[in-house]
């Protein structure tokens, strides 16, 4: 019997502070960044379960909805919807209550599944532009990125004929071009820092990202003004190549995956091990 992966959403609204009251302000800030504050920040998460398992041959599924819909509400949004996760969530008075940590948390809540079902992955978003994963395989948290740029290109082989080129590629020929708003998310993991719990350092992150491809991409026409991508055909396949290339080894932690939306109709990712 082929295995079945599920997936259920649920959300919550939490508060959390990244701040040791023990430190001083400047030892804070040197931990945590522009987050570093000794008060509460709130944030809309959501959290997205998949597990697997065999079809049940009576019932047709794999595992109840509302038996995960139950154990949700029972372990994650009783415990985590409308509290101070610092204060009132039993494990995070000496933890700190980032992305990383919180999926490790529900890793370990979400257990208690039907037999022969199980847990493959989370998801949870903070905000609409950075989300964490953990996954089964590996046991691997890692925290992605959302930004954005706009380009134009133009997808043109200068060694065959204009009617070949036509054929290729259509409309994206047009002689003068054309423009997209790229989405770019850049998914990073690594060792957690054994104090803060970050795989990465955020400002670190957005500081490469900006530097290496935001401000070199943004409001450029591909073809001409991005050094790396001159004399080649700029799909969105090539694109989103070079992003990685030149983003690996120079972000802090580990660059797991590069995903670029061209539209919300076609999406290119470069994961590690892929190159």
């Amino acid at each position: 019997m082929p295995r079945v992966r599920l997936t259920r959403k649920v959300s919550f609204s939490s508060g959390h502070r990244f701040w040791n009251a023990s430190l001083s302000s400047e030892e804070n800030k040197k931990l945590y960044g522009n987050w570093a504050s000794p008060y509460n920040h709130g944030h809309n998460f959501v959290l997205e379960v998949t597990a697997s398992g065999p079809t049940n041959g009576k019932t047709g599924m794999v595992v109840n909805i509302k038996t995960i819909d139950d154990m949700l509400q029972k372990e994650i949004v009783s415990k985590f919807a409308q509290k101070s996760i610092n204060d009132e969530v039993p494990g995070f008075a000496d933890k700190v209550p980032c992305l990383e940590n919180l999926l490790a948390y529900f890793r370990d809540q979400i257990s208690d599944l039907p037999e022969k079902t199980v847990l493959e992955h989370l998801r949870l978003e903070e905000t609409p532009t950075f989300f964490g994963e953990w996954s089964k395989d590996g046991d691997k948290v890692t925290l992605t990125r959302i930004y954005e740029f706009a380009a134009s290109h133009r997808l043109q082989q200068d060694a065959v004929s204009h009617d070949e080129n036509m054929r290729l590629y259509g409309k994206c020929n047009n002689p003068n071009g054309h423009g997209h708003n790229y989405v770019l998310e850049v998914t990073v993991g690594g060792k957690p820092d054994p104090v803060t719990g970050f795989v990465t350092d955020f400002e670190g992150l957005d500081r490469a990202v900006t530097e290496r491809i935001l401000d070199r991409y943004d409001h450029k026409h591909l073809n001409t003004d991005v050094p790396e991508l001159v004399g080649k055909v700029p799909t969105s396949e090539v694109v989103v190549t070079e992003i990685f290339r030149a983003l690996d080894g120079n972000v802090p932690g580990v660059l797991e995956r590069v995903r670029l939306k061209e539209t919300d109709r076609s999406v290119f990712e470069v994961v590690r091990g892929d190159l």
